[in-house]
C-alpha cells in the first residue's frame, strides 16, 4: 500500500483564501498530491457580525450559503479525480474567534454553528460521520494569527474527544502536541501561494474516503513532511 501526499487545512474565496476552488485543486493536482480536503471558515456569530460591519466579503461560508459551497466542492471532487486522480474531501472550520478555538471537521455533510461549545461541535462532526481536528492549538512563530488557545489551555479535557491534533502548521510544528502523544496531522492552513509549500501529511492507506478517515483516526500509519514545491510524482 502507498503512502498518500495528504493536506486536510485549505482555504478558497468562499472564506478568506486568494484562490477559487478550481485553482486550488490545479495547484494540488498538477504538483501531484493523493488527498486535500477544503476547509472554509464558518465563523461564529460575532466574528461573522463584526467581519460584515467591517464590510469585509467572503471571510465566512454562512448557513444560507452551505448548500451551495457543498455542492461546488462535490463537483471540484469529480474533477480533481477524473483529472488527477486526487481525492478530495469536503470540509469546513468552525472557527469560534470569540471563545478562541478553531476546529476542523472533514467529511461533514450539514452545517454545523461554531457558536456550539467545543463538545457539542465535535460529537456533531461524528455524527455526521466526519473527523475533528484541534487546529493550531499553540503558538505560532513564523505562520501569523493567534492560536486556538483554548483548546491547549483545556487539552486534558479535550485530549481524546479530537481525532487528531495539528502536530504542525504551515512553517511551525508543535512539540507539545507530540510529547503529549496526540493523535497528529500535519497541514498548510493554505491560504495564499506561500503557505503551498510548507508542513503536510503523509497517510499509508488506499485511496479513498473512509481509509483516509479511518487512518486518521488510528493514527498508526502517518507521517509528516515539509514539501519546498515541486512535482512529488
Amino acid at each position: 500500500m502507498e503512502w498518500l501526499y495528504c493536506d486536510f487545512h485549505i482555504h478558497t474565496t468562499w472564506s478568506d483564501g486568494a484562490y477559487p476552488v478550481k485553482e486550488v485543486i490545479r495547484m494540488y493536482g498538477e504538483a501531484g498530491f493523493d488527498v486535500i480536503s477544503i476547509t472554509d471558515h464558518v465563523l461564529d456569530s460575532q466574528s461573522l457580525l463584526g467581519c460584515n460591519n467591517k464590510g469585509e466579503r467572503h471571510c465566512s461560508v454562512e448557513q444560507r450559503h452551505f448548500t451551495e459551497y457543498r455542492r461546488e466542492l462535490w463537483g471540484a471532487a469529480r474533477y480533481a479525480w477524473e483529472t488527477w486522480n486526487m481525492l478530495v474531501i469536503p470540509g469546513i472550520e468552525l472557527t469560534n474567534d470569540t471563545s478562541r478555538y478553531h476546529i476542523l471537521g472533514l467529511d461533514v455533510k450539514e452545517y454545523i454553528s461554531p457558536d456550539l461549545g467545543v463538545e457539542e461541535i465535535v460529537r456533531e462532526i461524528h455524527a455526521q460521520g466526519g473527523i475533528s481536528v484541534a487546529c493550531h492549538p499553540y503558538i505560532r512563530n513564523h505562520s501569523g494569527d493567534a492560536p486556538s488557545e483554548y483548546l491547549w489551555a483545556n487539552r486534558d479535557r479535550f485530549a481524546t474527544i479530537f481525532d487528531a491534533w495539528e502536530v504542525a502548521n504551515r512553517d511551525d510544528l508543535f512539540n507539545v502536541v507530540g510529547l503529549k502523544k496526540f493523535n497528529y496531522v500535519a497541514n498548510s492552513d493554505f491560504h495564499e501561494e506561500k503557505h503551498f509549500r510548507s508542513w503536510k501529511t503523509l497517510l499509508r492507506c488506499a485511496k479513498n474516503t473512509e481509509a483516509v478517515k479511518a487512518a486518521v483516526r488510528t493514527n498508526d500509519a502517518v507521517s509528516l513532511f515539509l514539501y519546498r514545491g515541486g512535482k512529488l510524482k
